[in-house]
């Protein structure tokens, strides 16, 4: 009798998890998931360059194409790398993912631009979306200190300079050193970096080509900013050899 007892209860139906446990638990399993995917995104993309992002399949269907084209981090002039750093990131090298300082000011002066890091801009435009939205802020605050753990410095900035549109439809140092300047990204001059670095907020409306006179005051603020940044060692990060 005992016997027949415990099998009975051995094939009697688990008991049904409320529903809000079961709703838990598929949520755990969908972030589970998501964890998962950008985990192996971020790891994959630290050695092999990305294949595109949202934005500029977008801009790809609207113009009928784009200029793109990868090129390594040795490919890419020195004077590029820091003028990039030194218009949109000058304490690249001493942040890890966000420059709290510059948050501080962006908040307390009411800049609508000015915060963003390399890092952070790198994290939106390989693994997100453009426009503003509180997911892809908490996705890109998520995301920011998870690429600089798992990728160099150089590394970020690499990437950065090959996914940044430096004039319509113009993706990447390389595709804008030929469109804009006919040579390639490691011939770049001290000027055209600067130039280039000076367009990158408003690629669509200035012109590194033919720079307007605000194009050339910046770019000039930019050049002496990237002297500066060499001499005082803020360079350093992603200029020395991994």
């Amino acid at each position: 009798m005992a016997d027949k007892k415990t099998r009975a209860k051995k094939t009697e139906p688990a008991a049904t998890l409320p529903l809000w446990r079961q709703v838990l638990r598929w949520l755990g399993r969908i972030l589970g998931g998501v964890v998962a995917f950008y985990g192996l995104l971020i790891f994959l993309f630290s050695f092999l360059p990305p294949p595109g992002n949202i934005y500029q399949w977008q801009e790809s269907w609207r113009l009928g194409g784009i200029q793109r084209e990868w090129v390594s981090w040795a490919d890419i002039s020195p004077d590029m790398a820091r003028s990039a750093v030194a218009g949109e990131d000058a304490n690249f090298c001493l942040h890890w993912g966000f420059d709290i300082a510059q948050i501080r000011d962006a908040i307390a002066h009411g800049k609508q631009r000015g915060a963003s890091t390399i890092s952070q801009q790198v994290v939106k435009n390989v693994f997100l979306w453009q426009g503003r939205s509180y997911l892809r802020k908490a996705l890109e605050a998520a995301l920011t200190p998870v690429v600089e753990l798992m990728w160099s410095k150089q590394r970020i900035l690499e990437v950065y300079l090959n996914e940044a549109e430096f004039a319509e439809g113009v993706f990447g140092v390389q595709a804008a050193a030929r469109a804009l300047f006919k040579t390639d990204a490691a011939h770049l001059t001290a000027t055209q970096s600067a130039r280039l670095a000076a367009v990158l907020p408003s690629p669509k409306e200035r012109n590194a080509a033919k720079p307007s006179k605000f194009v050339r005051a910046h770019a000039g603020q930019i050049r002496s900013g990237a002297q500066t940044i060499a001499a005082d060692g803020r360079a350093s990060c992603f200029e020395t050899v991994d």
